[in-house]
């Protein structure tokens, strides 16, 4: 049984026992959230409808803070003598998908 579901701005494809990073939410370790389903897969059965989407549940585990890699921006200026280097790195939560109740 796989389900997909909303978190973090994105859709993730999520099984029990999974572990994946999304966009920063709020919460510690430790904490318990619910995320929206908007498609289970159970064998050869498919749910997609939204009254029957409302009844599954989707559980997850705050496992901790992560980062994203380090991206470099470069900028540029030909024949003026500018140029800025600036990075960034996104704030990442790790979650584990501890259950999916159909």
């Amino acid at each position: 049984m796989y389900a997909i579901v909303r978190a973090g701005g994105r859709q993730e494809k999520v099984s029990v026992g999974d572990t994946i990073l999304i966009n920063s939410i709020k919460g510690e370790a430790g904490d318990s959230i619910d995320l929206k389903p908007i498609l289970v897969v159970d064998g050869t059965t498919v749910t997609s409808d939204v009254d029957k989407l409302a009844k599954v549940s989707v559980t997850a585990e705050i496992l901790g803070a992560a980062k994203g890699p380090k991206i470099t921006i470069m900028k540029y200026k030909n024949k003026t003598g500018y140029r800025k280097r600036q990075g960034h790195r996104q704030p990442l939560t790790q979650l584990k998908i501890t259950d999916i109740k159909a």
